[in-house]
């Protein structure tokens, strides 16, 4: 397991408002539940509006992006921009912070660790 600090946390949307800025974004929606943290992060840092909902022309965040399944409903979504902080694959239409090969499970700052591994065991199962 791979537990990422707080610290990175700040990187990662000073890395995200960095790319971002002086675009022209209606808002920031983040996919419940890792990308809320960020979403909020960067409503602020960007002085944007949180969206409840994707719109075009957003700016979509989410907190990793692994097999693509959660963010596969958005990728036609017009002039979103697309951002996640760990991308566990190349980025084709989608931005991301960091990318890795690691198979290994990530921890985000707000997560429990033991709920997490609980998660991965279940994740690991299914697959």
């Amino acid at each position: 397991m791979r537990t990422l600090s707080w610290h990175e946390f700040d990187q990662a949307v000073a890395a995200i408002a960095d790319r971002c800025h002086g675009q022209n974004f209606s808002g920031i929606h983040g996919i419940p539940r890792g990308g809320l943290v960020l979403a909020v992060c960067l409503s602020h840092r960007l002085e944007l509006p949180l969206l409840s909902a994707p719109e075009p022309g957003c700016l979509l965040v989410d907190d990793v992006y692994e097999t693509g399944l959660t963010l596969a409903p958005y990728r036609e979504l017009a002039g979103c921009t697309t951002v996640v902080w760990v991308s566990k694959a190349q980025p084709q239409w989608w931005q991301a912070v960091e990318v890795t090969d690691s198979r290994e499970w990530i921890v985000f700052p707000w997560e429990n660790a033991a709920a997490a591994a609980a998660d991965e065991q279940l994740y690991r199962a299914s697959r």
